[in-house]
């Protein structure tokens, strides 16, 4: 067990026995975003969160803007929490938003540790790319939103969390975001917000060879039902799951139609 990764990237583990299911978050947050989803498989599984290296609770001094540049070095967080726990196969890994291309990649890398994934929010790509691919943003407009965290980083965080949430501005996960909006260090937010916003990994899609089940929002900003459309017809045996749900976080918003969604997967055979 490597206790560097542990407080690295402060991970936590409920019970002790069961099938693994290794939770990672998205932009902006932090493992407390999945307290609603985890009391559900309390005594049947094995749960594994952390927070990515400049977010939560993790440790900053570790922080590299030029591996954190990339996907792939959030995707090696993952790993290393896997190899740090001594997890070597049969994971279920349950990634949200910016955290399933993570996923993807580490599955890819390592498809061994995986049994599935569970993808929520999923968004290879955010921005558009007529006629073929519409991510939900011109380049432009996303430009603009990393200025503004530039110029005024409270205000930025004030702005996203509503457009996250679809809650409105006295929403309780508005609240929830933007409070761990405003808690994450701007330097790490912001390449963590460049690399999110502008990362195209579509074409990893095909090369993910374990079961995956998308799970997309009705109604979603930041990953529009096309998206999830886009991201089911490109990953070989998935399975789309599409919820009655506004906004980008429904493991906040409405967390027993996630579990619910979860439980269903998780009972057939892969």
């Amino acid at each position: 067990m490597d206790l560097n990764v542990l407080h690295r990237n402060n991970v936590k583990v409920i019970g002790e026995s069961g099938p693994v299911l290794l939770y990672a978050h998205g932009f902006g947050c932090n493992q407390n975003m999945w307290d609603r989803v985890t009391p559900a498989f309390i005594g049947t599984h094995k749960q594994v969160l952390f927070d990515y290296v400049g977010s939560g609770r993790s440790d900053l001094k570790a922080f590299d803007p030029h591996r954190y540049a990339s996907l792939n070095g959030y995707a090696q967080d993952i790993l290393d929490v896997c190899d740090a726990l001594g997890l070597a196969s049969g994971i279920t890994f349950i990634g949200h938003s910016v955290s399933c291309s993570a996923g993807i990649l580490a599955s890819i890398a390592r498809p061994e540790l995986f049994d599935k994934l569970i993808l929520v929010g999923p968004n290879p790509c955010f921005v558009n790319d007529p006629p073929e691919y519409f991510g939900g943003f011109e380049k432009e407009d996303l430009e603009g939103l990393l200025d503004l965290m530039e110029q005024n980083y409270i205000g930025w965080a004030n702005y996203l969390a509503p457009v996250v949430s679809a809650q409105g501005e006295a929403g309780s996960v508005t609240a929830e975001l933007s409070d761990s909006f405003c808690s994450t260090d701007p330097t790490t937010t912001k390449v963590f917000a460049r690399t999110t916003f502008f990362s195209d990994n579509r074409a990893d899609l095909p090369k993910v060879n374990r079961p995956c089940l998308v799970i997309q929002h009705r109604t979603d900003t930041l990953a529009p039902v096309q998206v999830g459309e886009y991201v089911h017809n490109h990953l070989a045996g998935s399975t789309l799951k599409v919820l009655e749900v506004q906004g980008h976080c429904a493991h906040m918003s409405e967390p027993s139609l996630v579990v619910d969604a979860i439980r269903e997967y998780l009972s057939h055979p892969s």
